[in-house]
């Protein structure tokens, strides 16, 4: 006599119930703790550049000649300024707090600018191939001939450094790694079965690059939008302490790292603050690029 699975007691098949897709998404956020840390990082670089003119304990372009170069509480400060004050006595912890908006600023507006130049280019270049493929190919190893920081450099240096100067530049000098990569993604997906179907129901060229090019190339996108937005940043400090960058007194974390390089034997906390505050900022960005590709990759979707 054979014993079926209900009178055994036991559920049916069809009444067994999986976790539904965004239950696993969750479980896969929460299960990624690289994703954690990062975006707790990211996500308290970003409030704190948001409620800084609401929580910032002091003006950050006023200057107090008499409390100049004062320490940090930790080595006999006083905790009217937490984390000190620079070499004219603005206040060290607000001057922080605002170089935040500036550094992520910065990051987004030229990672947006170089992702619609490169990812533009390097979609017509993957999926129309030929001579497009030619033109695309030829800029792109035109860009990579010129090194950035001397281009950025000298362009800076004919036009003038300020916010929007710096951001433009960046944004004009960073879109190869986006062309590169969005075109051999491309050309990858083209091939596949589905946009064949596609073009063989009637679809335009645009919706197939809308529709079925663009949201599989995604996670590809994602990691280079995070690495080309912690370039920017590192670019952005690096011009900021070479004096062609954003200019004083507008907070910078690049410009503090120059302010206080003539103190570095006798006050390195003067750079290693806004130090360790871009490496934090670069390091969260990073693991929040690689989280999320990591969850979203295709293998997990159903």
């Amino acid at each position: 006599m054979t014993t079926t699975i209900a009178n055994r007691g036991l559920p049916a098949a069809e009444d067994i119930v999986g976790p539904t897709p965004g239950q696993q998404m969750r479980r896969r956020i929460f299960g990624h703790y690289g994703l954690l840390f990062g975006g707790t990082i990211l996500g308290i670089m970003f409030l704190m550049a948001i409620l800084a003119p609401l929580i910032a304990p002091h003006d950050p372009y006023l200057q107090e000649l008499l409390g100049r170069m004062q320490q940090p509480v930790w080595m006999s400060g006083s905790w009217d300024h937490i984390l000190g004050t620079d070499h004219l006595g603005r206040d060290f912890l607000t001057r922080l707090m605002y170089g935040a908006q500036i550094s992520l600023l910065i990051g987004f507006a030229a990672a947006l600018i170089s992702g619609v130049i490169g990812t533009a280019l390097g979609v017509a270049a993957g999926y129309f191939g030929g001579r497009v493929d030619m033109v695309v190919t030829f800029l792109i190893t035109v860009r990579l001939s010129m090194p950035v920081v001397l281009v950025a450099l000298a362009v800076v240096a004919l036009i003038g450094g300020s916010l929007t100067v710096v951001i433009s530049v960046l944004g004009l000098l960073l879109w190869d790694r986006f062309a590169v990569v969005m075109r051999s993604a491309t050309m990858q997906i083209r091939q596949m079965d589905y946009v064949a179907a596609a073009k063989a129901v009637g679809c335009s060229t645009p919706r197939i690059l809308l529709t079925e090019i663009l949201p599989n190339i995604v996670n590809s996108l994602i990691v280079v939008v995070t690495l080309e937005m912690a370039h920017a940043i590192l670019l952005e400090a690096a011009l900021s302490f070479l004096g062609m960058g954003v200019q004083p007194p507008m907070p910078s974390w690049g410009l503090m790292v120059s302010e206080g390089k003539e103190q570095i034997y006798f006050e390195a906390w003067m750079i290693t603050i806004p130090g360790i505050a871009l490496f934090l900022l670069v390091l969260a960005i990073n693991l929040v690029g690689d989280g999320i590709r990591d969850v979203t990759a295709p293998e997990h979707r159903n």
